[in-house]
C-alpha cells in the first residue's frame, strides 16, 4: 500500500499543516491501495503563495521554454504510463485496459 501523505508545495515535499490522512481503496475489490493527505485552507493559502512567487519567473520565460517545459512534462508521462495506468485501474477498479 502506498503512503503518500505529503504535499509538493514551493519544491520540496511537506506536511500538511493538519494531519488528515484519508485511505483510498479499490472499489472492485475493497483492498486499501493508499493512504492519502487531504489538504485544508492553510495548505491551500501555502501553495497558493508558491505559485504566486513562482509566477514572475515563469512569466519571463520564452515560449520556446514553455514548450520545452511541455515536452519534459510529456517525457514524464509516457516513461510512467504503466505506473500511472496501474494507479488509475485500483483507484477506480477498473480493468487496466480501460484505464490505460
Amino acid at each position: 500500500m502506498l503512503d503518500r501523505t505529503q504535499f509538493y508545495i514551493d519544491g520540496a515535499w511537506v506536511e500538511p499543516a493538519v494531519p488528515r490522512p484519508h485511505h483510498v481503496i479499490n472499489p472492485a475489490n475493497d483492498a486499501p491501495i493508499a493512504t492519502i493527505s487531504l489538504g485544508g485552507p492553510d495548505d491551500v493559502a501555502r501553495a497558493v503563495a508558491a505559485a504566486k512567487r513562482a509566477f514572475p519567473a515563469f512569466a519571463a520565460t520564452t515560449r520556446e521554454e514553455r514548450i520545452a517545459l511541455l515536452e519534459r512534462i510529456i517525457t514524464g508521462y509516457q516513461a510512467r504510463m504503466g505506473d500511472i495506468a496501474a494507479a488509475i485501474s485500483a483507484e477506480m477498479g477498473a480493468p487496466m485496459w480501460l484505464a490505460g
